[in-house]
């Protein structure tokens, strides 16, 4: 018999809405998804972002929840790391995220949080894509009804982990990406006494991401340089990650970010081991920087759910990524945008971000190289000579990683070297090998 449909990427089951991802799909996970449960009865939390196939993708999936016996719990529009932090704070058996991330709106996606708030492992994965396959359903009789207040309820979990955060006399502008954030990212602000302006928070079910948010950040670059900001911050269009442009207009990525925080953590004696994961995408910089304070470092493979994992393995709280993807686990078991923002905030304490020190950077250059066959990565031997030979030119001063992406058909090419025109020669002759072997 052969092995089911691969359903489930890094990031949950994702693709074009009602192309891919139809109701019938959505209605069959969430079927399978409460089936798995160790309930009969399973209390299944259901938010989602601002796309306008989001509602209908809600419903079938509530539908099948509830054909599995379930009671959908209707949440509405909300950060993911807010299903992460309520599936625990309700004692719920699931959550599950309505939601493509940083993707334009055409696409959308589903991914399950477990009653501990961590992602679902992939066993599960492959048992939810088994019953999918199989069509398995056994008839019973369950409940779907609105969950009202979701939003206050996160709002209230923010404000009492970051209560003696006091933002008075200060002013941040907001890039809440016409996505999940649009409500609560301002209104968290302006409760620990900042001014608060807000971009991109009028969405319409198509401005989701476009040309917004932490992957288009130009925008809040330029408002944040011509304004009397302290500083800006950027979130992603499901809220579970950012990136930060200080009062000069330079932008702070996620390794800053979690250095900041990190070295602030360790000084209050509530950085958790003395250590943080991050991954291979991470500036050398920044591992300087935490062996020169004595902070550990692991290094894990490109992912949040890889970061967690190391996270629990080792007893640890604090990790992420470069793309702004922060896990505080002290707060919850996700990536989470708004909290890692004030985060930053209160590990500045009376300083601005303009004068951080946590770390400096080396120069670095990542492009994305769209490619037929990503896959087809691991045999190009001619990408992989070039790889070796720029490696050795480097000579330790620097380093180079080429990978497939884990969502999108592109070849990620990462170089780190002494001086910006080093770093821009290299990667430009490592992206002509790949665009003529792959390309």
């Amino acid at each position: 018999m052969s092995a089911p449909a691969r359903l489930f990427g890094t990031d949950g089951v994702r693709g074009v809405a009602g192309e891919f991802l139809t109701a019938e799909l959505a209605l069959s996970l969430g079927r399978a998804a409460a089936a798995i449960t160790p309930s009969d009865a399973p209390q299944v939390l259901i938010v989602r972002d601002t796309r306008e196939s989001g509602e209908m993708l809600e419903a079938a999936l509530a539908a099948g929840i509830a054909a599995a016996g379930g009671h959908a719990l209707l949440g509405g529009v909300l950060p993911t790391p807010g299903a992460a932090l309520l599936v625990r704070r309700f004692e719920l058996d699931l959550a599950a995220v309505v939601s493509a991330s940083h993707n334009p709106y055409r696409d959308n996606g589903i991914k399950f949080f477990g009653a501990d708030g961590t992602k679902l492992g992939e066993e599960q994965e492959r048992e939810i894509e088994r019953r999918v396959a199989a069509a398995e359903a056994e008839a019973a009789n369950g409940r779907v009804r609105e969950l009202h207040g979701a939003g206050g309820d996160y709002l209230r979990e923010l404000h009492a982990r970051f209560s003696e955060l006091d933002l008075s006399g200060r002013s941040y502008l907001l890039d809440c990406a016409n996505g999940a954030t649009y409500l609560v990212a301002p209104e968290i602000f302006r409760r620990l006494g900042a001014h608060v302006e807000a971009i991109a928070a009028e969405p319409d079910g198509r401005n989701i991401n476009a040309g917004v948010g932490s992957t288009h950040i130009e925008g809040l670059v330029e408002r944040v340089r011509d304004g009397s900001f302290d500083a800006g911050f950027a979130f992603d269009g499901d809220g579970d990650r950012v990136l930060a442009v200080d009062s000069g207009g330079e932008v702070v990525d996620g390794d800053e970010l979690i250095a900041l925080a990190a070295l602030h953590l360790r000084a209050a004696g509530r950085l958790l081991g003395d250590g943080v994961a991050v991954t291979v995408m991470t500036n050398y910089g920044f591992h300087q920087a935490m062996k020169g304070a004595g902070v550990k470092v692991a290094t894990t493979p490109v992912g949040d759910r890889h970061v967690l994992a190391e996270l629990i393995a080792r007893g640890w709280a604090l990790g992420g990524e470069q793309s702004g993807h922060i896990i505080d686990t002290g707060f919850v078991p996700s990536g989470d945008g708004i909290a890692s923002a004030l985060l930053t905030l209160e590990a500045l304490g009376d300083r601005d971000l303009a004068d951080r020190d946590a770390m400096t950077k080396l120069p670095q250059r990542l492009v994305n190289v769209r490619v037929g066959d990503r896959d087809a990565l691991d045999g190009a031997k001619g990408v992989w000579e070039a790889v070796e030979g720029e490696s050795q030119q480097l000579d330790g001063r620097g380093r180079v990683l080429v990978r497939p992406s884990g969502t999108e058909p592109v070849v990620r090419v990462m170089v780190e070297a002494p001086d910006e025109t080093e770093c821009e020669e290299v990667t430009t002759r490592l992206v002509q090998v790949v665009e003529r072997e792959l390309g």
